[in-house]
């Protein structure tokens, strides 16, 4: 039995190929590339309408929503794609079975199991009508035929029973699922050409153009060229003021049309851009310090100053002013994980200076300064909508002195009224709605040695371990009170909807309260019985403070006196009972146990308690490493940021004596409602107290920064005992073994010696 192969002349079978394929492609991109989420996004838009309906991005976001046709044509497309897919299928369901099992029953019109009579008969009735003598099909005269020899003949009966056909075994066909005419002589040449198009020239271009594009950039899609230029000024100016900053930063690679393509050198750049120059004033155009002197550079820069003074600009060089900003954000993070790299490489190996605290801060503060278009020297009160530079008066005078969003929250409403009596009644419940819109970010800091006996007890050269805990809530809802205002009725509907959140959180507030009240009161029942047993306790417990460090035993140690003051207020008479029952030599041995094991219940409570909270600080390091959080927390209020913003702070350690990181900045991307995080620095060599700061600091708004002090105070280590009690072994011991082995091996002697 041979094989055969053979290409399909009549192109059914690649059809059936053809339909995959175009289904295999159809139906992973309907569900990927359909555009549904538009009408959501329309309707996120609006909700957000109210707060930042000023905002450049929203407006840019909104005109290009209703303006792009990408949706249309991304449907239109997946449309079409069906379209094919439905008509291939349909073709494919009219297609006739080319290969069916062959019975010779059917051929004569026959039941399964007829006689050989019947069978007969009606061969003789087909014979008729099909002869070609007769005018008859020859074709169907040959199957005829054939269906007979099966029936009646033995040998062809068996092949068939067998095999399923007549003539005994065939030859294997495999069908090739494409036209004939592609292995046609005359399409040779053209199928070749196709052949080395696709193999030979585009796939190759894709994929260097990939390999090309991916080797240039880093993980967070900035320019390796970028990365090694902060690298090299940042080393070169360790204390790099703004203006510095600004050079640098505008000299990124992103700017240059050489490197990328969305950057662009117009020719009207030649004029317009030196009437930039001459209204911004001192830039630093004569510098000739390479790349900052490059055109590319020098545009940058100009365009980016122009955004932080809220010039206008022309509409051409509006686009370039745009792509800059955008920009910058990302620019300025890779500026501020470059100088904790060199910050780390310079305490760990050492030999040049590392970049100064002040340097790396300002990267963040220009960040700041970018997403809300502002300079350094400005106001931060200017982030608010309708407040112009005349308006700030009103603000910084001697009856208000309000200088900060926090001194702007923190006034009554009537004062901020009257202060803001320059704004309608519509422009201030706007502004409100504003303020109120802002973050109020609120830290609880913890600081402990993980896996360490002690995690109180900070040691020399100690790793610690500082777990700040971020709380984020809206700024009408944290820092706005009732009594600030003087009827509810009169108060904008940004700070009702604030207030009645906080209505909601009052029960959850009692309930705290309340489970405080009885966790004192049980405290009061248990200093009531460690109390009753005795002066005899004190002592006790006071090495138990000793020993551990432990902050139940300092409690324990302080309410002694009261607790004694508790004792001896009960009266006479319970003492006069409890002395006719037991004598007092027996009480007193009673008190001691009794205070052994509450003193041992208390500090194995501890260890279960340090011991679940070690667990805990694993499982949710194991669940922040598996677990993959969306970067989109809150949109920024910005008024001139291009694009929408969202919400992210960056969380360290520094010490403002030295003016260094202790810890790397943390930058927190995933921060909604609440989020813990882990900062880590190793302890100081030299014990004492030591000063440092927790610093977070928003990377979009200005002013909204916080610092709180930690206090650190560390020990000396403890000494590596050598000669540890449970690792010395006596000599006498091995001797003893020794002597037990000898004396088994006697007896075994001795026991075969009886036996025999």
């Amino acid at each position: 039995m041979g094989q055969q192969f053979q290409y399909d002349d009549s192109g059914n079978t690649f059809f059936y190929f053809l339909t995959s394929f175009v289904g295999l492609i159809v139906i992973p991109a309907t569900y990927y590339l359909w555009p549904r989420d538009q009408n959501a996004e329309q309707l996120r838009l609006k909700s957000l309408r109210r707060v930042h309906e000023r905002c450049l991005w929203y407006r840019l976001r909104l005109m290009k929503s209703q303006q792009s046709i990408v949706p249309t044509l991304k449907k239109a497309a997946l449309l079409l794609g069906w379209a094919v897919f439905l008509f291939l299928a349909y073709k494919v369901s009219k297609l006739d079975r080319e290969y069916q099992e062959y019975n010779p029953y059917e051929v004569l019109n026959l039941d399964a199991g007829a006689s050989v009579a019947e069978i007969k008969k009606q061969y003789r009735v087909l014979s008729l009508k099909y002869h070609p003598d007769k005018g008859g099909d020859e074709a169907m005269f040959m199957r005829i035929a054939k269906a007979y020899s099966a029936l009646t003949n033995e040998e062809s009966r068996q092949n068939w029973e067998n095999y399923g056909n007549p003539d005994g075994p065939s030859a294997t066909r495999f069908g090739i699922a494409l036209p004939a005419w592609i292995v046609d002589q005359k399409n040779s040449m053209l199928v070749l050409l196709v052949y080395a198009l696709a193999f030979m020239v585009i796939l190759p271009v894709v994929v260097g153009t990939w390999w090309y594009r991916s080797i240039r950039y880093s993980g967070d899609q900035i320019l390796i060229n970028t990365t090694q230029l902060f690298m090299h000024f940042m080393y070169k100016t360790p204390n790099m003021n703004m203006k510095r900053l600004t050079m640098v930063l505008t000299a990124a690679f992103e700017f240059d049309p050489r490197s990328n393509k969305e950057a662009t050198i117009r020719p009207t750049d030649n004029i317009e851009v030196p009437q930039l120059i001459r209204e911004l004033g001192n830039i630093n155009v004569k510098k000739k310090e390479p790349p900052f002197c490059y055109p590319y550079s020098l545009k940058a820069r100009v365009l980016l100053l122009a955004h932080l003074a809220r010039m206008e600009v022309s509409e051409e060089l509006e686009e370039d002013q745009r792509f800059v900003v955008r920009k910058s954000p990302a620019l300025l993070q890779e500026m501020v994980n470059v100088g904790c790299q060199l910050t780390m490489m310079a305490n760990n190996r050492g030999g040049f200076h590392a970049p100064r605290l002040v340097s790396i801060e300002n990267c963040m503060k220009l960040s700041q300064m970018v997403v809300q278009g502002l300079q350094e020297s400005k106001s931060p009160l200017l982030q608010l909508p309708h407040f112009e530079e005349e308006h700030l008066r009103y603000c910084i005078s001697k009856k208000y002195k309000v200088r900060s969003i926090q001194d702007l929250v923190s006034l009554k409403d009537s004062d901020r009224r009257n202060m803001l009596r320059f704004l309608g009644e519509e422009k201030y419940d706007e502004v409100m709605a504003v303020l109120g819109s802002f973050p109020h970010i609120t830290m609880d800091i913890k600081l402990q040695v993980l896996d360490d006996e002690d995690s109180n007890n900070i040691t020399a050269g100690s790793i610690v371990t500082v777990t700040v805990t971020l709380t984020r809530k809206r700024m009408s809802v944290s820092w706005f009170r009732v009594q600030l205002l003087p009827k509810p009725s009169e108060s904008p509907q940004w700070f009702q909807q604030g207030e009645a959140n906080k209505s909601r959180t009052k029960v959850w507030q009692n309930k705290n309260k309340a489970a405080k009240k009885v966790a004192k009161s049980k405290k009061k029942k248990l200093t009531k019985k460690k109390g009753a047993g005795g002066m005899g306790q004190q002592p006790k417990v006071e090495k138990q403070k000793q020993a551990n460090g432990n902050v139940a035993g300092n409690e324990a140690v302080a309410t002694t006196k009261e607790e004694d003051e508790e004792a001896s207020d009960r009266g006479s008479d319970s003492d006069d009972g409890e002395a006719n029952k037991d004598s007092p030599s027996e009480r007193d041995e009673e008190s001691d146990k009794q205070s052994d094991t509450e003193v041992d219940e208390i500090a194995a409570d501890d260890e279960e308690q340090e011991w679940k909270a070690l667990q805990q600080s694993i499982q949710r390091r194991e669940r922040a490493l598996l677990e993959t959080k969306s970067k989109i927390t809150h949109p920024v209020y910005s008024l001139y940021f291009p694009e929408e913003k969202q919400e992210w702070w960056w969380l360290y350690i520094v010490d403002r004596k030295d003016q260094t990181l202790v810890s790397m900045p943390y930058h927190v991307c995933t921060l909604r409602d609440a989020e813990e995080v882990e900062l880590k620095f190793p302890a100081p060599s030299k014990t004492g107290n030591y000063q440092y700061s927790v610093i977070l600091r928003s990377d979009s708004y200005l002013g909204l920064d916080q610092i709180k002090p930690l206090k650190l105070e560390v020990h000396e280590a403890k000494q590596i005992l050598d000669n540890h009690p449970q690792w010395d072994i006596p000599e006498t011991e091995e001797d003893e073994e020794d002597q037990e082995d000898s004396d088994g091996i006697e007896e075994s002697e001795d026991d075969d010696e009886d036996n025999d």
